[in-house]
Parts: C-alpha cells; structure tokens; sequence
C-alpha cells in the first residue's frame, strides 16, 4: 500500500493529512500558523513538522513510507521564493517527489471536479488563481487586496462599507440603515461618534461585521445591496482577469468559490456569475465543499506520477470527505 501526504499551511494553522493510494484517511495532524510572511522559514518549517510529526504518530507511520507529497502554501506568492520554500521543505526529510503550490490552489485541486479551472477565495481576505487542463499555465491576480484594489473579501466588504457610511453622514449618499447596524455594533453614541471612532482607530470594525452587511440588505436597504452587488462584481473581475490569462473565455470550466463571504448564496454569487458570462459564457460557478488539504493529497499524488481516472479522483475526494 502507498501512502500520500498533504499539509495546507495557513496563516492561523496548519493542517496535516495522510492518506493511502484508495483515498482512505489514514491520520491527521495539526500545528501553528506557517505563512512565512508573518513567522518566518523557521515558523514555517516548525508549523510543518508539528502537523507531519502528529500526522505520523497518529498513523503510526515512518516518514520513508510517504510516496508522494503536496504542499500549499499561504503567502507563496513570488517565483523568487521558491528556492527558500524548497529549501524549508527539504528540512522535513522526505526520502519522496513532492509538489508545492499557493494555497489558494488546493481550493481548486480539491473544489473542481477536474482539478483546473479557476478558484476564488472570499473569506476574510480575497484571492484568485487558476490552472489549465494540464497545469502547466497558472494565471493569478496579486492577492493583496485594498493595497493592489482587488476585492471583495470581508476585509475590503467592510472597507467600502464604511466609506458608504461616511458619504452617508456627509450626504453624498443617502441615509442607510447600515449606519443603525454598525453604531450598534461598535457600541457608539452616534453617527459622528461612530465615524470619529473609527477614523481614530478607538472602534475596530473588521471583516467579523461581514454579515451586518448582508443582513441589512435582506431588511430592503438599497445602499447595502449596491455594497453587495459591487463586492460580487469585484469577485468576478478577479475571475475575469485569470480567465483572460489562461485563454479560458471560450472553454467549459468550474470557477470553484472558496470561503465564507460564499455563505451569502445567490446575493454574492449572482453578481459575480453575471460579470464572469459576459466574457466566459459557459463558466460554471460552484461552491468548494470539499476541504483544502484534500487538495494537497491529490497534488502528492500527482508529484508520484500517479494518474487518476476522473471516477478515481471524484472517489478519493468522496473518501477524504468523510
């Protein structure tokens, strides 16, 4: 029996995952957070080893029994990085090929039922890549959201809310009862004492508020569906400019919607359909159910050289779903 490894290294933890050449779950392991952005190679390969090493132990399995491994990683953004990437890996002693990817691309290894396409992520940041049939090519956008103007996670959800709010009190906009849902949020006094607080940074208003923003739409406040609508079309334009790079505009391909602003259904989603159509007609936009780290497992098999039937691949995710 062979046995593949997964690790999903986030920026609050990172997830280990083993599984044999079926698609059984064999054990998994956690440990801390891993974008090096934020701790370091060395919190990186720390984060690493302590999920492999509970993964193993869980298992009862030795290291040189790993046949193939995939790797996403957060924050693995420039091609500059690769050597320092690699290099951290190699510290893991895997005797075994292994691939390594953004994390944003297990989403779409593992959301996809062909493993290409596109993946967008909208949770509480944004991201977007996507790889041809036979990846070869990937297309991305920078992933850097208000900094580089690309949305709409509910970091940049909220962002755009409060400058609604804030034409609101200065009457450029009209009245929302937005204004009602974030004072009440924040504990503030007023309309002004809310904008003063939050200019000062005393009321931190963050992408936990998200769903004040969906709520309030649901109660027939027009500004907070327009807020809703333009988050869509940002999210569709992500897609559009990778579907632009890979040449996708006239293919038949899943768009795999990673995160929680998802949750939101049709309000988000139908934005975004109707501006990706408009270039890529036959696009079909799904939600990602199945977890990230599964990805990372279909990615270890594919650095063994392991090729799977569509019907194989649909049943390890299945399996790994569990």
């Amino acid at each position: 029996m062979k046995y593949y490894l997964g690790i999903d290294i986030g920026a609050t933890k990172t997830a280990a995952l083993i599984a044999d050449e079926n698609g059984r779950q064999i054990s998994t392991g956690q440990g801390g957070p891993g974008n090096h952005e934020t701790v370091g190679f060395d919190g990186m390969e720390k984060a690493m080893c302590e999920a492999l090493n509970n993964a193993l132990s869980n298992a009862s399995l030795p290291l040189d029994r790993i046949a193939g491994a995939g790797f996403g990683i957060a924050g693995y953004d420039w091609s500059d990085e690769e050597p320092f990437m690699q290099k951290t890996i190699n510290k893991l002693g895997l005797d075994a090929p292994f691939k390594m990817v953004n994390d944003v691309t297990l989403g779409l290894l593992a959301g996809t039922n062909e493993g290409w396409g596109v993946a967008v992520v909208s949770g509480t940041g944004c991201n977007c890549r996507g790889w041809d049939r036979e990846h070869k090519r990937e297309g991305r956008v920078t992933g850097y959201g208000v900094l580089m103007g690309e949305g709409a996670g509910g970091t940049e959800l909220i962002n755009h809310s409060m400058q609604i709010i804030g034409y609101s009190w200065t009457r450029r906009l009209p009245p929302t009862k937005l204004v009602t849902a974030f004072i009440a949020h924040v504990g503030a006094k007023d309309l002004e004492d809310l904008i003063e607080g939050y200019t000062k940074g005393l009321y931190a208003i963050g992408a936990d508020a998200a769903p004040l923003v969906f709520q309030t739409a649901e109660q027939g406040d027009a500004v907070a569906y327009d807020i809703i609508k333009w988050a869509g079309t940002e999210l569709g334009e992500m897609a559009n400019a990778v579907i632009r790079q890979l040449d996708f505009e006239d293919l038949e391909f899943e768009i795999a919607l990673i995160g929680s602003m998802f949750k939101s259904g049709e309000a988000l989603i139908a934005p975004m359909r109707e501006t990706v159509h408009a270039i890529a007609p036959a696009a079909k936009l799904i939600p990602a159910e199945v977890k990230p780290v599964v990805g990372a497992i279909l990615l270890g098999m594919e650095a063994s050289g392991l090729s799977l039937s569509l019907e194989k691949r649909n049943q390890i995710k299945t399996s790994l779903s569990k």
